[in-house]
């Protein structure tokens, strides 16, 4: 349990970062991804802040909610699901530098998912 706990927390703490940053420097993003718009911006910022919030208080549960873990799994390929979309049909006329970083995001969601979810298998088999 201690292991699903720490990636938990570990995502908790990633995505809470990458969505202050967005909402702090969303004009800075921008720049980088080669947009001209700021809103697109600042709403992923807060979802991650609300999705960091809720992934922080699942990690601290006693025991840890096997449907909330599903449910934060379900999230995170969910977004890497559609990161893979954007990426390759190239959507939004994005920089290669935009691009690459919702690649490089979505890699790191997807290692979340995956550690969430083989947590989860660990905790069920020792019940």
């Amino acid at each position: 349990m201690t292991a699903l706990k720490n990636v938990l927390l570990l995502n908790a703490v990633s995505s809470g970062a990458t969505g202050l940053g967005l909402i702090l420097f969303p004009a800075t993003i921008a720049t980088i991804f080669g947009v001209s718009g700021i809103s697109a911006i600042v709403g992923v910022g807060i979802f991650l802040v609300v999705f960091a919030g809720i992934v922080g208080i699942v990690s601290r549960s006693k025991p840890i909610g096997e449907a909330a873990v599903r449910f934060i799994v379900m999230l995170d390929v969910l977004w890497v699901v559609t990161s893979v979309a954007v990426v390759v049909l190239q959507m939004f006329g994005l920089s290669i530098v935009g691009y690459l970083a919702i690649a490089a995001v979505a890699g790191w969601v997807a290692l979340m998912a995956y550690l969430q979810a083989n947590g989860l298998k660990k905790l069920t088999l020792t019940k």
